[in-house]
């Protein structure tokens, strides 16, 4: 097996390193590594421990478990927490395992580049705040280079939240491209209210960055395979505060500020995380809500395998207007069903 999956990779120039044992592969760690590809032949507690132990020595390793056809499926016997994909051996398509391996291998370098941006965000918040102050006291001055730097720093940290928002993709890729069909979705709808170009962008911002708070929710609860209990809940529902609360120092955002932090409200009420219900809820949050929704329903997820068919959803849909959904968002939802 090591042989032949050397032959693969060597032929997709890549560098390649084998270990025969767990003791040498720790060893190994000391030098970089984009990716580990774990041969399943132990059981599935050592095998945990293990990847533990990988994870403990370098926490942004992508590793891929490569198991026979006849082997238990290991995915079933622990958490998948810290394996990519599980892999089956032999090989018979090439192609599509060389795919796996950029993917993954793509996937630990927006982990890399997740990991530093956190480090540097509340430095760069800080600065931000500073530098806006700085501008602001030389408006008389220099209006129209005030407006050329604010726009480049406005620029900047949008672009700074957006990476996030791919790193927090890489951590879970059942929610590869989320925010970015939602933002689509929710512009669909808003276009078909006919609302104002500036109200359009604002919901277009806020689609992309409305889950920007989960890089403040831990692992074990953004990506268990299972129904989350009570407490994890709790922990979860905060990522709409975090993500608003990112925002917020940026003046100019305040508008897609509120819509993050209020997406996940319901018209009906019983929302969070504050209780606001109807007219209460800005129109942008209570339209991304809905396409918010319908993605979830129409994709796979890590806790739920199964998925709605369109016309399932279009029906949950109309079944929650007016208790989850605005019935105006619902009422042109539907006009431009045929678009989603």
């Amino acid at each position: 097996m090591n042989k032949a999956l050397v032959e693969i990779l060597a032929n997709r120039d890549y560098e390649t390193v084998i270990s025969v044992d767990g003791g040498s592969a720790l060893r190994y760690l000391d030098n970089d590594f984009d990716l580990v590809i774990l041969r399943c032949g132990l059981s599935a507690c050592e095998i945990k421990n293990f990847v533990q132990d990988l994870i403990v020595r370098d926490s942004s390793l992508v590793i891929l478990l490569m198991v026979e056809d006849s082997d238990f499926d290991v995915t079933k016997e622990f958490p998948t927490s810290g394996i990519f994909e599980t892999v089956r051996f032999p090989i018979h398509n090439v192609e599509s395992f060389a795919f796996l391996v950029k993917t993954a291998s793509h996937a630990h370098s927006s982990i890399v580049s997740y990991k530093r941006i956190l480090l540097s965000l509340e430095e760069r918040n800080s600065s931000l705040q500073k530098q806006n102050m700085l501008l602001a006291n030389r408006v008389e001055e220099s209006s129209k280079n005030l407006g050329r730097m604010y726009e480049d720093l406005r620029k900047t940290y949008v672009h700074t939240v957006k990476s996030l928002i791919e790193a927090i993709d890489a951590r879970d890729h059942y929610t590869r491209s989320h925010s970015e069909k939602v933002s689509r979705r929710a512009v669909l709808i808003a276009e078909e209210m006919g609302l104002s170009v500036k109200e359009i962008e604002t919901i277009r911002q806020a689609g992309e960055l409305h889950d920007v708070g989960k890089i403040g929710i831990e692992d074990s609860v953004l990506t268990k395979p299972g129904a989350l209990n009570d407490e994890e809940w709790v922990k979860m529902r905060l990522h709409s505060i975090k993500g608003a609360q990112i925002l917020e120092p940026l003046t100019f955002l305040g508008d897609v500020a509120s819509i993050v932090r209020q997406n996940h409200e319901r018209y009906g009420g019983g929302g969070y995380p504050d209780g606001l219900k109807g007219e209460e809820i800005a129109l942008g949050a209570r339209i991304i809500s809905l396409a918010d929704a319908y993605d979830v329903m129409t994709s796979i997820r890590s806790y739920r395998k199964d998925v709605f068919s369109k016309e399932q959803a279009i029906e949950e849909v109309k079944r929650n207007s007016g208790k989850q959904f605005d019935p105006k968002v619902v009422e042109a939802f539907l006009r431009i069903a045929d678009k989603f």
